[in-house]
């Protein structure tokens, strides 16, 4: 009852003019009887008060035309029911119409407060609603994701809002239509917008929209644009931030294959997949440039199993049309679609017909042009503009694994060059000392025997002296065996790697356990290897290990030669800090092995060295 008084009270337009007749009506009679009943106590001349609250209500809900008949009607029913001579309308006769005159004159104004006084609180109450329409409006449009996604629902809470059959947001003008009105939508000037509403509104109503809908419509239009500008650019700020990142760590992987230094045929395999996975690929190739005018490929990747790519080291010949032959021409990067007429390589790639673009950047190993990475898409839309860039990085990553490999083929082979020279220049010292000194001392020990049986027997000191010398000549041939043998021992290559392992456990100085499981002889690089490694080893033991046991193991299986030489001594052996062990690590990553020693204090030291055999 109250929320129903209340909306009657505050509502814009008024109740129907019937309701204000009867109303009038019975608020003078109602006055009138209590007039009757106030005049027991009160003045006749006070009673005039009570009929004005007839003329304030009417005038309020009604307006001041209903207002002011109301006040002459009640100063009628005044004049003829409390001014004597009673039951007589007496308003222009004798002096009674002064109190009369004053009565409506106060009517009058009451009537045109009341009406006044509605007329201000319908538009607070307007100007209430409006604030709230404009913060549900502002609260639709700053929360939406998408501005015109949400401008219906918004145009529809208006019309409710307003009161209007029907309303219409539209970003940009509208055409010219007689059944509405449209209402510009601007930002300093330019147009941002459209207000669509019935036309023939009440002038009122238009006038509410043009000074107070439209500005305040404006302001959140223009705030909720650059909103969904600013969370657009946030969004894609995200999005490649997400993408850098991805890139970021893709190229962290494969940079950590590069420095792994593993083969360069793993690295282009890693290499063409995440590079792939980031320009969102089909299909990629890492191909190398050769003299003879064709193209090898060092490695593929696709992202379905649809099609097959040629296999891996395949050779094709470079099509002058292709985008190999593009790409060694200009050195730069390019792409090419299947529009463009023959397209070399995306002639049905991998058996993909779907192929419908590709995207190459070339490979340059210290300033010489190498190869080719091609990107293969069948997207018809064009792929963006930043590819080649993002591309860029991986070849550079494949450009410096290309030059790593390079670097530790040369520096193995420079190794092993090295080896080559120094086991050859020992073997001919070896060879050279066994065949000339040592038997020119063998021949001098001879004659100096033969010499030393024909002395008479009458100068003992002279054959004294003779055999001294002989036997000295002797020592000195033995000195030199030990030299020769240090040098490069005859036995081993006569013997093999068993019986010259055997002599250096019985010349050791501290005992040994062998165990050699080698059936046959072992490429003649291997077997100097490992015979120094074992002889290095137990020089080692006997200098600084002050170990009572050597443990020597020697086993050939498969592919490589594994070594183990492990002792009991006092261990803390630092390779860094000898000579000899640096000289064996150059020595067996010269024939691609690998080495290793561990020397933990107070537990003795173990070397374990790994080495290819191969073909010999």
């Amino acid at each position: 009852m109250r929320a129903r008084l209340l909306s009657l009270l505050l509502r814009a337009s008024r109740p129907p003019l019937l309701w204000g007749i009867l109303t009038g009506a019975a608020c003078v009679a109602a006055e009138t009887f209590i007039a009757f009943a106030l005049a027991q106590v009160a003045p006749s001349n006070a009673l005039d008060v009570v009929y004005l609250l007839g003329v304030l209500v009417v005038a309020y809900l009604w307006g001041m035309g209903l207002g002011v008949i109301v006040a002459v009607a009640s100063a009628v029913v005044y004049d003829f029911f409390q001014i004597a001579p009673l039951h007589q309308v007496t308003i222009f006769s004798g002096w009674t119409w002064v109190p009369l005159l004053v009565f409506l004159t106060v009517g009058l104004l009451v009537s045109a407060a009341a009406s006044l006084m509605r007329s201000l609180v319908v538009e607070a109450e307007e100007r209430r609603r409006e604030a709230d329409l404009d913060a549900r409006t502002a609260r639709l449009l700053l929360r939406a994701e998408h501005l015109r996604a949400a401008l219906p629902v918004v145009a529809r809470r208006l019309a409710q809002g307003l009161g209007l059959p029907f309303l219409a947001i539209e970003l940009g003008p509208v055409g010219e239509d007689p059944r509405h009105t449209t209402l510009r939508l601007t930002d300093d000037g330019a147009g941002i917008g459209t207000l669509v509403v019935p036309a023939n509104l009440p002038a009122a109503m238009m006038r509410r929209l043009r000074e107070r809908v439209v500005p305040s419509l404006e302001a959140v239009l223009v705030a909720a644009r650059d909103r969904e500008a600013i969370s657009t650019a946030l969004a894609a700020s995200r999005d490649e931030l997400a993408k850098i990142a991805e890139e970021q760590a893709a190229l962290r992987r494969v940079a950590t294959l590069v420095a792994r230094g593993v083969s360069p045929t793993e690295i282009f395999s890693a290499v063409a997949r995440e590079m792939g996975l980031i320009v969102n690929a089909d299909h990629t190739a890492i191909e190398r440039y050769e003299p003879d005018r064709t193209v090898v490929l060092a490695g593929s990747w696709s992202a379905s199993d649809q099609g097959s790519p040629p296999p891996v080291g395949s050779r094709r010949p470079i099509r002058e049309s292709g985008l190999s032959a593009l790409v060694l021409r200009t050195g730069q990067p390019d792409r090419m679609t299947a529009k463009e007429g023959e397209a070399g390589e995306l002639d049905g790639w991998a058996g993909d017909e779907q192929v419908v673009s590709a995207v190459a950047s070339p490979i340059v190993v210290e300033a010489r042009l190498w190869g080719v990475m091609i990107a293969f898409f069948r997207a018809p839309e064009p792929q963006p503009d930043d590819v080649e860039e993002r591309m860029r990085d991986f070849t550079e990553l494949v450009a410096t694994a290309i030059s790593n490999a390079e670097a530790r083929d040369e520096l193995a082979a420079s190794r092993a060059r090295v080896v080559a020279a120094s086991d050859e220049t020992r073997h001919r010292i070896e060879r050279d000392l066994h065949d000339g000194a040592q038997q020119r001392l063998v021949s001098l020990g001879l004659q100096l025997r033969m010499a030393e049986t024909t002395v008479p027997p009458d100068l003992p000191k002279l054959k004294e002296q003779l055999s001294h010398t002989a036997e000295g000549l002797t020592l000195v041939l033995e000195d030199l065996r030990e030299l020769s043998r240090g040098i490069h021992p005859a036995i081993l290559s006569k013997g093999g790697l068993g019986p010259a392992l055997k002599m250096l456990a019985r010349r050791s100085a501290v005992p040994v356990e062998l165990d050699v499981r080698v059936d046959g002889r072992l490429p003649e690089r291997v077997e100097v290897a490992v015979y120094y490694i074992v002889s290095e080893c137990l020089t080692n033991v006997a200098k600084h290990a002050q170990a009572t046991m050597v443990y020597v193991e020697v086993e050939a299986a498969g592919d490589t030669a594994r070594v183990g030489v492990r002792d009991n001594g006092k261990g803390g052996a630092d390779p860094g800090r000898g000579s000899g062990l640096i000289g064996l690590i150059d020595r067996v990553q010269a024939l691609g092995g690998a080495i290793e020693v561990t020397s933990p204090i107070g537990h003795g030291t173990t070397l374990t060295a790994v080495i290819p055999v191969g073909d010999g």
